[in-house]
């Protein structure tokens, strides 16, 4: 099928995990009859879960791409992971989609990853529709979950367009309250045109009643004639449903069991009919060399543009998932990548197909194709045509909320890691890659303990690295609290010349986070200058480690007021020495303290679970700075030790259930309580032993 603008459909699958998302995919490609049997995620044989990470965890880790036609249109489905240490991706990869669909459980209600979803999508100007999945199953709650929606997801306002029949083991099929047709399912998933049962006639009547006085609100003069009598037919529903989820009017709500094929083929239907095309969506905004702003539109005829929202690891090396956004890519085929600055060279254009793809016959303006092997191209990375360079500013990862020090198993295997990880990163951003400078471990940091965990499994199964992770040391601090003076002094005799260096030194606390000062009060040339540079790099390579435990000291001034000095055996190396003994003499005596880093959390949480959130930061030394409303949502600020939270990521999902989440950086340095800091002490010396 020739591919048109207009009948081109992108739509990402968001929510919570759990929710059904791949279910919904699975019987949404059966339908289309583009797999011959609905799989299962608990069986592992879905089309959408295939790498086998999400097998072992029956549930998403990275969004799957699959394009398929329904009735004339060219479908590209999304399915993004709703746990939280996977959501990078899912957010990644919802700017290229057109719209957004959100499954909600109706077990299970509007939980976090729907709700963050949403905010995505709303920061984004992306269209959306709900979709409230699990009917069929026990305590299943239209009513309840559709009440949970419209407070939880309130702007733009959630609209019944489907209502339930029956629920829990009774569902069986849907009321279309546009066209005002029941539809029941059996045991295959085969729909039936019915009579409205009777006894949800009142409701229906009642609900259409609403729904069309909440259309009518897209088109002025649609509501004009309906608040004058007048019935509008339901093309014209139909017509003002489409404009208003473009607009982001409202967002209509259907309903179904994707297990059980109920409902999947309507919605189907909505997606193709009242869904937006990217000509639909219109022009994109990106900016030139010179940072102006530049408008894109879904025109064939202007120089192509569009960007990588994703890059997975396949045989034939890296795939880049570009969006095209305007203009159709070179048939020379050459890109130009704005980002990197680099060309660019591709041999096919290919369609994603779950695992698979296909080469790609026909690319217009939105189309969603794959490219392999490109050379310097990231996920985020904007390619265009040569003519008009311009740039996107694509969703950025997440930040890390979690770090381990990563060793290889196996000896030798320290160079293959680094490189393995770095592969890694290219396929998932929101994984990060350092080196501690002082313990020069390698950190791996991530979105949570199961994002860390996971991506060690891959680095197993694909790479042949097999690692321990182990926490990384905390980067504790040393300084001092009391003012001294003290000489430093190096004499040596040995033959010829000898080794003399003679430097007095006040040493004082500064402010936190003040460093290091030198200052050279020597008069009278007590010290020739020449050597003066020498005592300040022996203080400062002594201060590297310091007293208690070997940790660097900071925050501290030293003043060079006196010393002597002997024309013959005086050198550099000799007053460098004598800087290092002064600074280890005065470090003893000017009452050394421990200090460690001090993090700013802000933790956002259901309110249910302030009681638990606030005992817990009150247990491991936390400090509230404030709290603050956030929908239904509760966010903390609080001053929290490095030591005490550098686990806090299950911590906090046990306690909440999944639903809270959290970010943190660093804040300051601050003097350890005495009876941690002499365990941690401790346990320096020994290991320094």
């Amino acid at each position: 099928m020739g591919d048109t603008i207009e009948k081109i459909r992108n739509v990402a699958l968001v929510g919570h995990g759990g929710s059904g998302k791949t279910s919904v995919s699975e019987a949404l490609l059966y339908n289309a009859k583009v797999i011959d049997r609905m799989g299962r995620v608990e069986d592992g044989n879905t089309a959408m879960d295939f790498e086998p990470e999400e097998i072992k965890r029956v549930s998403s880790i990275t969004s799957s791409l699959f394009r398929y036609e329904w009735k004339k249109h060219s479908i590209t489905l999304i399915d993004t992971p709703g746990d939280q240490n996977f959501f990078s991706d899912s957010i990644s990869c919802m700017q290229a989609a057109d719209s957004v669909i959100v499954v909600i459980d109706a077990v299970d209600g509007v939980k976090v990853q729907a709700e963050e979803a949403w905010e995505y999508a709303a920061s984004l100007n992306i269209p959306c529709a709900i979709f409230i999945n699990k009917l069929d199953k026990d305590r299943a709650d239209f009513s309840q979950t559709f009440e949970d929606a419209k407070t939880s997801l309130e702007n733009p306002r959630p609209i019944i367009l489907q209502l339930p029949i029956g629920e829990k083991e009774n569902f069986k099929g849907v009321v279309d309250l546009i066209e005002m047709k029941a539809y029941t399912y059996d045991d295959k998933g085969e729909r039936t045109a019915v009579d409205i049962p009777s006894d949800m006639m009142d409701r229906v009547e009642s609900e259409k009643e609403a729904l069309i006085e909440n259309i009518a609100e897209a088109d002025d003069s649609l509501l004009e004639r309906y608040l004058e009598g007048e019935t509008p037919t339901d093309e014209e529903l139909k017509n003002a449903l489409k404009k208003g989820i473009a607009e982001r009017v409202f967002v209509p709500v259907l309903c179904g069991a994707a297990t059980s094929n109920i409902g999947i083929d309507l919605l189907a239907d909505f997606m193709a009919a009242c869904l937006p095309s990217p000509a639909d969506r219109g022009a994109w905004e990106a900016k030139d060399e010179n940072g102006e702003t530049v408008v894109c539109n879904p025109d064939p005829s202007e120089p192509f543009a569009g960007f990588v929202f994703k890059t997975v690891s396949a045989f034939s090396g890296l795939l880049s998932f570009i969006r095209t956004v305007s203009g159709i890519p070179g048939s020379d085929g050459n890109f130009f990548n704005v980002t990197q600055g680099t060309s660019e060279r591709f041999t096919q254009l290919l369609v994603p197909k779950g695992k698979k793809q296909e080469n790609a016959s026909d690319v217009v303006p939105g189309s969603i194709v794959a490219v392999a092997k490109l050379k310097n191209t990231k996920t985020g990375d904007t390619l265009c045509d040569p003519s008009r360079k311009v740039i996107f500013d694509c969703v950025k990862p997440l930040p890390s909320v979690i770090s381990f020090a990563v060793k290889p198993k196996n000896k030798g295997d320290e160079d293959k890691l680094q490189s393995s990880i770095v592969k890694l990163t290219e396929e998932d951003p929101s994984l990060k890659l350092s080196r501690d400078p002082e313990s020069k471990a390698i950190i791996l940091s991530g979105l949570g303990q199961i994002h860390i965990e996971t991506a060690v499994e891959r680095l197993k199964r694909k790479y042949n690295v097999e690692v321990t992770l182990e926490l990384p040391k905390i980067p504790y601090r040393e300084t001092i609290t009391k003012k001294v003076r003290v000489q430093g002094r190096h004499k040596k005799q040995s033959g010829g010349h000898g080794q003399f260096g003679d430097c007095w030194i006040q040493m004082e606390p500064l402010e936190r986070g003040k460093g290091f000062e030198f200052v050279d009060q020597i008069v009278g040339g007590a010290i020739p200058k020449t050597y003066i540079p020498a005592v300040e790099k022996g203080i400062i390579e002594a201060a590297e480690k310091g007293p208690l435990a070997g940790f660097p000291c900071i925050d501290f001034r030293v003043i060079l007021d006196d010393g002597s000095y002997h024309s013959v055996d005086s050198s550099e190396m000799a007053f460098k020495i004598a800087g290092s003994l002064a600074f280890k003499k005065a470090a003893v005596e000017a009452a050394p303290v421990l200090l460690e880093p001090i993090m700013e959390i802000t933790i956002t949480t259901p309110e249910e679970f302030m009681g638990d959130i606030m005992g817990h930061l009150n247990s491991k030394r936390g400090r509230v700075l404030g709290m603050d409303s956030k929908g239904k949502n509760q966010v903390v600020k609080a001053h929290v030790p490095l030591a005490e939270f550098q686990a806090y990521d299950p911590e906090l999902r046990s306690m909440t259930g999944g639903r809270g989440k959290f970010s943190m950086e660093f804040s300051h340095y601050e003097i350890m309580p005495t009876q941690e800091a002499q365990k941690v002490i401790e346990a320096a010396n020994k290991e320094n032993e």
